[in-house]
């Protein structure tokens, strides 16, 4: 038995590489695409956490008691007034001293 009149007799058409070509990537990709939704679905929804170390949870404590503290405005308002006019007077040995207590205070160390 013969088959007559393939393709109506007419010459084949040449093959186009580049569009064959284009054809398998953009089977690639979607079948790539789907191995990874499935791989996804897989393993779960996953769920973001953060932990913070032990100095920076203090840091935070420190934090929020300096914006809960009391403020003496008046007092504040006064500084502000004396360093803007030139009237305030800086004790350099009783600022060291007190950086030094500070100092001590926060390392663990004596004055």
């Amino acid at each position: 038995m013969a088959i007559n009149n393939i393709n109506n007799g007419g010459p084949k058409a040449p093959i186009d590489n580049q569009k064959l070509s284009q054809q398998q990537q953009a089977l690639n990709k979607g079948n790539s695409q789907q191995a990874d939704a499935q791989k996804s679905a897989a393993t779960g929804a996953r769920l973001d956490s953060v932990s913070l170390t032990s100095s920076a949870q203090q840091l935070n404590q420190v934090q929020k008691k300096g914006v809960e503290a009391p403020v003496n405005q008046e007092k504040v308002d006064k500084l502000k007034k004396a360093i803007q006019n030139g009237e305030y007077q800086i004790n350099p040995e009783s600022m060291a001293r007190k950086i030094s207590t500070l100092e001590a205070e926060l390392f663990g160390t004596k004055a």
